[in-house]
Parts: C-alpha cells; sequence; structure tokens
C-alpha cells in the first residue's frame, strides 16, 4: 500500500478510482473536467437489448484507469456517486 505525507505531516493514502457504474452515470462530465489526468472519456452507454430508447446517452468511462494518480476528486464532484476506489 502507498501512503504519502500532507504538507501538514499526516499520512494520506490515494484511493485510485477502479470502477465506474455506468448505470449511475448522467454524462454530466463533472468529473471529467476536474481530473489532471486524463482518465476519464465521454462514451455512448451500453444499452441492454430490452431497452427501446432511441436516444443514445452519453456517459463517462475509465479510458486510462493507470493514469490515475489517487486523488479522487473525481468522486468529491460526482452527484451520482458512480465511483469505486481502492488503494494501491
Amino acid at each position: 500500500m502507498i501512503t504519502g505525507l500532507t504538507r501538514g505531516g499526516a499520512e494520506w493514502t490515494p484511493q485510485f478510482a477502479t470502477n465506474l457504474d455506468q448505470s449511475k452515470c448522467i454524462g454530466c462530465g463533472r468529473c471529467y473536467k476536474v481530473c489532471p489526468r486524463n482518465v476519464l472519456d465521454l462514451v455512448e452507454r451500453e444499452i441492454d437489448d430490452d431497452d427501446d430508447e432511441d436516444d443514445n446517452m452519453m456517459v463517462m468511462s475509465l479510458a486510462n484507469p493507470m493514469d490515475c494518480i489517487g486523488c479522487g476528486s473525481c468522486g468529491r464532484v460526482c452527484p451520482k456517486d458512480c465511483y469505486t476506489y481502492s488503494p494501491a
């Protein structure tokens, strides 16, 4: 597990984004705007065969999860609590 120190000397363990629940995502893009490492991408939602919607909905995707620095900014701005995190 990676543990660092904050500027004030407190221990801090980064939490890396490991999953994004696209069924909760509303495609607002807030997480995309705050991510400093281009981890996220806007993609078309995967539609179930039972879904009769003709409209395409865009949602976020973890495009480059290995570039995540564990800052947690994406989850703090997400209005739908779509993210799951784990330490390294």
